[in-house]
């Protein structure tokens, strides 16, 4: 099977509803902080990656911001370089504005990481954290974040992989034939999808974090909390399907989750991908003068 062929059933698999993200996003924005445990963690993790990177970036885009959790370390770390932060929900922008002083503040972009609108060659650095499992392309977000890096950028990522909330999975699974919980693009095709579209010197990595419930409510809970439980109807979400069943369906749920749980807790595994690659210095696009500045860098 090529490359090709296994991102057209990706893509068919999510039929994500960029609208309805947006919106549970802007719901769950004010209490985001409170339950992003697992994504604050990733944050750092990633973070700490760039310390044995050797770049100095005038531009950066933290593309899929959030509540914008990476933005202070990225302007301790890179103390002369100008920040957009570009988010699908303007509340969560809203709320990554806090991180900004008089002094110095990121450039809030409300936008879709498939559709960037900068111009081209802008930016020496794209971070972006746990944000492409809500895309329904992931050759379009490649080759949007290739197309606005300079020759030489870099681009530094995570994802989820195909274990996350496993155990969720298969406890529907067991009590539904529908599929409620989406899956994900598997490490090794990723690292081919980033030489499919033109990066070079990939490097992929993979773990597995497991958070702790004392329920498969909790679990749930928190999933909603976060906004990545989507109603969806027909589409899928970045994680976790919502109008799930009724009463007896949701009680099998919690029935059949009750098999994984060990020292008295319910586990939620979540496999991380952590990724980086390079836009090649000798790019076929002509780099634009160095003073040139972005599309609507002002939100």
């Amino acid at each position: 099977m090529n490359q090709q062929t296994k991102q057209t059933e990706f893509e068919t698999e999510q039929k994500i509803d960029q609208a309805r993200v947006r919106r549970a996003f802007d719901r769950a924005a004010k209490n985001y902080e409170q339950f992003a445990v697992m994504q604050n963690e990733v944050c750092k993790r990633l973070l700490e990656k760039l310390e044995i990177v050797k770049i100095s970036p005038r531009y950066i885009l933290d593309a899929g911001t959030g509540t914008g959790s990476a933005i202070p370390a990225l302007f301790k770390r890179y103390k002369k370089a100008q920040l957009v932060a570009l988010d699908l929900s303007e509340n969560m922008l809203e709320q990554s504005r806090r991180h900004g002083s008089f002094f110095r503040a990121p450039h809030l972009v409300c936008a879709d990481i498939e559709q960037l609108p900068f111009a081209d060659n802008v930016f020496d650095l794209v971070f972006s954290n746990l944000s492409m499992q809500w895309c329904n392309d992931l050759n379009a977000v490649f080759l949007e974040a290739k197309r606005v890096l300079k020759p030489g950028g870099l681009f530094v990522f995570t994802t989820f992989g195909p274990d996350t909330l496993k155990e969720l999975r298969s406890s529907w699974a067991a009590a539904d034939k529908s599929n409620h919980v989406n899956r994900f693009i598997d490490m090794h095709d990723i690292g081919d999808a980033l030489l499919h579209d033109g990066f070079a010197e990939p490097v992929m990595e993979a773990e597995v974090l497991t958070l702790t419930y004392d329920s498969a409510d909790e679990v749930m809970r928190d999933l909603k909390a976060i906004g990545a439980n989507v109603k969806s109807g027909r589409s899928g979400t970045g994680v976790v399907r919502s109008g799930l069943g009724g009463k007896a369906l949701l009680q099998a749920v919690r029935d059949n989750y009750e098999q994984f749980r060990q020292d008295n807790l319910l586990p939620a595994s979540y496999e991380i991908i952590y990724g980086h690659a390079w836009k090649p210095v000798n790019d076929k696009r002509k780099q634009e003068a160095s003073n040139q500045q972005l599309v609507d860098f002002q939100p």
